[in-house]
Order: C-alpha cells, then sequence, then structure tokens
C-alpha cells in the first residue's frame, strides 16, 4: 500500500509541477497578448481582434491549473481560527471534511464545465475561428485536478501521511 501511495504522489506531484509551469506560461503569454495589442491599438492604430479573447481563455486556463495545484499544496482559502483551539483528531475530521467539500466542489466544476463545453460544440468564436467549447475546457480541466488533489489529500491523510506544508505546522503545534 505504502509503493503504491508513493509512486502515485510522486505521479501527481509531477502533474502538479506541470499545471504549475503551463499556469505560468499562460500567463507570461497573456502578458505578451496585451501588450502587443496594446502597441498594435495606440502605436500602430490597428487593432488585434484576436488577442483579448485568446488572453481571457488562457487566463481561465493559469487560474484553474493554479487553483488546482494551490488545494495540493495547501495554499487555498480557509477559515481556520477554530482549528487552533480543536484537539487534533477534530482537527483531522475538519480537514477531511473540507477535502471531500473541495472533491465534490472540483467534480461539479468539471462535469458541468463538460455540459457546457458540449453545448457550445457548435458554436464558432468569431475572433479565433475555434469551437466555443474552448471557453470551458479550463473549467473542465481544472475541476478535474482539483477532484484528483483532493482525493490525494484524503488518501494521504486516511494513510497517515502529511498532507500539505499549512496541515502539517498545523499538526505539529497540537
Amino acid at each position: 500500500m505504502q509503493i503504491l501511495l508513493k509512486s502515485s504522489a510522486h505521479f501527481l506531484r509531477l502533474v502538479s509541477t506541470a499545471a504549475l509551469w503551463l499556469a505560468g506560461a499562460g500567463l507570461i503569454l497573456m502578458t505578451v497578448f496585451i501588450t502587443a495589442q496594446v502597441f498594435m491599438r495606440y502605436v500602430m492604430n490597428d487593432s488585434l481582434v484576436w488577442s483579448e479573447p485568446a488572453s481571457v481563455i488562457l487566463m481561465g486556463w493559469f487560474i484553474f491549473l493554479g487553483a488546482a495545484v494551490g488545494i495540493r499544496e495547501g495554499y487555498h482559502l480557509s477559515f481556520d481560527v477554530l482549528l487552533y483551539f480543536l484537539p487534533l483528531g477534530a482537527k483531522l475530521i475538519l480537514f477531511s471534511i473540507s477535502d471531500a467539500v473541495v472533491a465534490a466542489f472540483g467534480a461539479g466544476m468539471a462535469y458541468f464545465g463538460a455540459q457546457l463545453a458540449l453545448s457550445a460544440w457548435d458554436v464558432q468564436l468569431p475572433s479565433l475561428g475555434v469551437s466555443g467549447a474552448i471557453d470551458f475546457l479550463p473549467l473542465v480541466g481544472g475541476g478535474c485536478l482539483v477532484f484528483l488533489f483532493s482525493i490525494e489529500r484524503l488518501v494521504r491523510r486516511a494513510a497517515g501521511l502529511p498532507t500539505a506544508r499549512f496541515g502539517e505546522e498545523m499538526l505539529e503545534e497540537a
């Protein structure tokens, strides 16, 4: 069981790192697109019609990929004042409930995002010339990663392994 957990943790670490690099690359590419748009509009007096919709799509990718990595690493938003006063067992239960809710939210993002993508499949984005489903693919990809990383946290906690930097610090204080 430990070997399976270690190999899956290694694989998910690689997925997380790749998602983080893709998010960073998307942020840089979006910045390049917007800079080119500003230059073309105000210096060349000719606008790039594709730069804004492409930037919005890239923004969706780097937001959802970054959020999924933040969930895996334990850097997501939380309200944890109460956790400092609870015993260790109660902390673990609340962490697990939180991860289960986040996993359900990720599954919902992926499922309903896929439905939106399928409904927009035949619509063409005029400025990019691609399917409207492209707009919803970050929601699907991010939802799958949020689900996957949340389940990983639940499994690691059930096996007695640390789940994230923040979780480890709070449990060490107990």
